[in-house]
């Protein structure tokens, strides 16, 4: 299997400070342009934790060949 780039972003800000959350480009080699769904985690810093294992071990289930 070819080597593989996990793309990713992350940051912390009040609760009350977000309004809206959209997806964000990523430019491919060949041109096209692929989208990263960009996913919102809330709560104490050990529940953002808390989810955020979670949400890691969930996505890499989508891809069992790997």
């Amino acid at each position: 299997m070819a080597d593989l780039v996990l793309v990713y972003g992350m940051r912390l800000l009040p609760a009350e400070e977000v309004k809206q959350v959209g997806s964000a480009p990523v430019m491919l080699h060949n041109g096209n342009e692929a989208q990263v769904t960009m996913h919102v985690l809330e709560g104490s810093r050990e529940q953002i934790e808390k989810q955020l294992k979670q949400s890691i071990d969930a996505f890499f289930d989508f891809y069992p060949e790997i």
